[in-house]
């Protein structure tokens, strides 16, 4: 497992941190978002859909009440919201686990409610450490997923100046 953690200064950071992890992403991947409410999962969410080329015109909205949302990009991306997940026949009727094994980005946002999350991929914790601040520790679990994590610490230390 690797891990890797930043904090971003305000919500266009976090957008753009989304941003630049959905330009990195090749190949299917479950991204599961966990934090409390305002934390920024879903503008980290935005961000990755245009990474991933989901056209701007396309709004990327959370999917609080329909618990998911398709679009098309480079790579098909799943956003689920399981904040107001009834229970575990509630992702049965979604055929949640078929999307969990298909070709596309599965981002869930609360993905604590989701115990079947536990497998390969990329866990982004969003945290408050500040007014705007945004502590964002992530843990990549699995080869594409570390492969990604590093080359994302690389390529953002780099344009911070770190490197």
């Amino acid at each position: 497992m690797r891990s890797w953690s930043l904090t971003t200064t305000c919500a266009a950071e976090t957008w753009a941190l989304g941003e630049a992890l959905g330009a990195l992403v090749t190949e299917p991947l479950i991204i599961g978002l966990r934090g409390d409410l305002g934390t920024g999962k879903t503008c980290l969410t935005q961000g990755l859909a245009r990474g991933l080329g989901v056209p701007e015109e396309e709004p990327v909205t959370s999917p609080s009440y329909t618990l998911m949302n398709q679009y098309t990009g480079r790579l098909e991306l799943h956003h689920f919201d399981l904040y107001r997940l009834n229970g575990p026949e509630d992702l049965v009727d979604l055929g949640f686990d078929d999307y969990l094994q298909g070709a596309g980005v599965v981002v869930v946002e609360w993905a604590e409610r989701a115990p079947v999350l536990e497998t390969e991929g990329l866990s982004i914790r969003l945290a408050h450490a500040g007014e705007e601040e945004r502590r964002i520790d992530f843990a990549a679990e699995g080869r594409v997923a570390e492969a990604l994590l590093a080359r994302l610490a690389e390529v953002l230390t780099t344009e911070r100046g770190g490197g």
